[in-house]
């Protein structure tokens, strides 16, 4: 049976761990050939070698996203390197462990720093690599956050803005044919998460769900899989949220 990504290049970012390792699997076992970014050197090269062992195929690169200039260096190697590129998962994201962290209560410092990787990052991304996605007719897709519809939180911003911005990608880049959605995952169990939320906040959270379920990064994997696929052709200029029907019950931080 043929994979649904033969022969198709994947290139996820924040892919040492968590969700983004979850999606190089997950793109992986379905055929794709990978390009994996992070700042984190270890967990890339422990996440890299982790896959090459089980005989897939990937290459990575460190990248500070938080550095236009690396960005865009990034970009121009890749497109050199790949002139079809089939799809781009801006994936990394930045909370500093603080993601109920109020917007009016944030340094200019971190606020910036959030801005640069969570928000500037995927659009530098997206532009820089733009050619390549054409030739590929292919696909950007954004992770944002449940966080997104909620008011009040510096995160929550960064990722209200990339919800924005994928409305602005999907127009300006339908000529094109590429294909620009997002998905706003709620809780999930990962690294991250425990690093950023208190265990009680992540409980009273899990308890507002419409669903009595712990959500995981394959569940956001699987969404991605079908957003990313043939299957979805027809979709673009879409945030989906994956969140066990949190937002309908109102979270707050």
């Amino acid at each position: 049976m043929t994979k649904r990504f033969s022969n198709r290049i994947v290139l996820i970012t924040g892919a040492a761990g968590g969700m983004g390792k979850a999606f190089a699997k997950s793109f992986a076992e379905e055929g794709a050939a990978l390009v994996l970014t992070d700042v984190d050197e270890a967990g890339l090269e422990q996440t890299t070698a982790e896959l090459k062992s089980q005989g897939f195929t990937c290459s990575s690169y460190v990248v500070d996203l938080a550095v236009a200039r690396e960005v865009k260096d990034f970009t121009v190697q890749i497109c050199k390197r790949y002139p079809e590129l089939d799809v781009l998962i801006n994936n990394a994201g930045l909370a500093y462990g603080e993601v109920a962290t109020g917007l009016v209560d944030i340094s200019q410092e971190k606020w910036l720093i959030y801005l640069s990787v969570n928000t500037v990052a995927p659009l530098l991304l997206a532009q820089g690599l733009r050619t390549s996605l054409a030739a590929a007719k292919g696909v950007v897709l954004n992770i944002s956050s449940m966080a997104s519809y909620v008011p009040g939180t510096a995160y929550g911003v960064t990722k209200a803005a990339l919800n924005a911005m994928t409305f602005a990608m999907a127009g300006a880049f339908g000529s094109d044919n590429i294909r620009v959605n997002a998905i706003a995952p709620g809780v999930m169990e990962t690294e991250a998460v425990k690093m950023q939320m208190s265990a009680a906040t992540h409980m009273r959270i899990q308890a507002q769900q419409m669903l009595n379920l712990n959500g995981t990064p394959d569940d956001i994997a699987k969404l991605a899989l079908f957003l990313a696929s043939d299957d979805a052709r027809f979709i673009t200029n879409e945030t989906i949220l994956c969140d066990a029907g949190n937002r309908i019950r109102g979270w707050r931080p």
